[in-house]
């Protein structure tokens, strides 16, 4: 069995969340949204797969793609992960005013339409 990372860089969490977002994605994909290196999403790439997060898959509609997929225990990492922003999170808003509170419930709608802006000039369109 493999054993997973304790902390990955940020930009292998990125990674990982990109593909549980957006499904399996070409390497060349993959560093332009990462802002990274094709040799460095390559070596990235490397180390997850070693770690059992990743896996590459043959395109079934073109045969000369590869594409890097999440494994069973990288979908379980990035959603642990999530959980654990969230349970953060959690604690703090527990110490805010009412007012505040109210403030944050507020700004949600915008906050979710900046937060899909940005996904989508990071990702392109979904493959």
């Amino acid at each position: 069995m493999r054993r997973l990372p304790r902390d990955l860089s940020l930009t292998s969490a990125a990674t990982l969340a990109t593909l549980d977002r957006t499904g399996p994605r070409r390497i060349t994909d993959l560093a332009g949204i990462e802002g990274v290196t094709q040799p460095a999403m390559t070596v990235l790439v490397r180390v997850l797969e070693e770690s059992g997060l990743v896996e590459r898959r043959g395109d079934p509609s073109d045969k000369r793609v590869t594409l890097v997929c999440l494994t069973e225990a990288g979908t379980s990492y990035v959603q642990a992960r999530r959980q654990a922003g969230v349970d953060a999170y959690g604690r703090l808003i527990d110490k805010l005013t009412d007012d505040e509170v109210e403030a944050l419930t507020a700004a949600l709608p915008a906050l979710q339409h900046l937060a899909a802006l940005e996904s989508q000039d990071r990702e392109g369109p979904k493959q």
